[in-house]
């Protein structure tokens, strides 16, 4: 018989860059939220600003933590963070330790990521081409805006500059000197499992030939995309998701870091569309059982 598992305290799922809640009725978290609502989890999928920097994604993170707890009565909320997610959750649980039971980074670029050295080198904000993904970049989250409807508050700012200097490796890694929290010490390793009572998860996936390319890969924009981002890598060259490494991902307790995922892929983007094998709802599902067993 299958015994749920319910977390003690509300899951809080927080978007990357260029993320959103739900775009005409399609989830972010497409089929994880439905699976962990299944488990018994209580769970709430969040809005901040699409493209901004992390400590101003962090603020209004902060904002909808205290939202939560007002509307569940729960004293500490679990945050799950995507890419930039991840950072956004890092910094709230700095602020706020008392508010969270625990951050899960997945696929976080928690030492930045070299696609976004690669854009910062190539196609500087000053330089014509960096004006013009400014551009489209500031046009493309208006639009998400329009076609939002999982979120009904305030416009969002966005600030493109920000957002760059946010997951550059440099940029990170001055964010990282202020909150060292479930960091590594030494590259590819473990960070502390438990800091200011947080605890600390990550999980992250790596383009695989013959894994990540088949499936439904084979029809998925979003995977040829990584495939192409990948080509930017130089130090995790062959070992990242298209976007983030896969040392580059490591926080706290490291459940993986090699699942046969793109980017999009290990939040189930593309209406689920994964390659050969993989299952990331399956991941989200097994996290709330950890919870569970933690005490969490």
């Amino acid at each position: 018989m299958h015994r749920p598992a319910t977390p003690r305290y509300p899951l809080i799922l927080v978007p990357g860059l260029l993320g959103f809640v739900r775009l005409l009725g399609y989830s972010y978290w497409f089929g994880i939220i439905r699976a962990l609502r299944r488990e018994g989890a209580q769970v709430t999928a969040v809005l901040v600003s699409p493209i901004n920097a992390t400590q101003v994604r962090g603020e209004q993170l902060l904002e909808r933590i205290a939202e939560v707890m007002r509307e569940t009565g729960a004293p500490r909320v679990h945050l799950i963070g995507h890419s930039q997610g991840a950072l956004t959750a890092r910094y709230a649980a700095a602020l706020r330790p008392d508010w969270v039971a625990s951050v899960t980074s997945v696929a976080g670029p928690n030492h930045g990521s070299e696609l976004a050295d690669f854009l910062a080198r190539k196609a500087p904000l000053d330089s014509w081409r960096g004006r013009l993904l400014g551009a489209l970049l500031r046009g493309l989250a208006r639009c998400m805006g329009w076609l939002e409807t999982g979120y009904r508050g305030p416009r969002l700012p966005v600030d493109v500059a920000a957002a760059e200097g946010s997951l550059t490796s440099e940029g990170v890694a001055a964010f990282n000197a202020r909150f060292p929290q479930g960091l590594p010490e030494t590259w590819g390793g473990e960070g502390a499992a438990e800091v200011n009572g947080v605890r600390y998860y990550s999980w992250s996936g790596t383009l695989q030939p013959g894994l990540t390319d088949c499936g439904g890969n084979r029809f998925d924009g979003p995977n040829r995309a990584c495939r192409l981002f990948a080509r930017t890598f130089q130090r995790e060259a062959g070992q990242c998701d298209g976007m983030v490494g896969r040392y580059s991902s490591h926080l706290g307790t490291v459940i993986g870091d090699d699942f046969p995922l793109d980017h999009f892929d290990i939040v189930n983007q593309s209406f689920g569309l994964v390659g050969k094998g993989a299952d990331p709802v399956g991941l989200f599902v097994a996290h709330a059982r950890r919870l569970y067993e933690a005490g969490l």
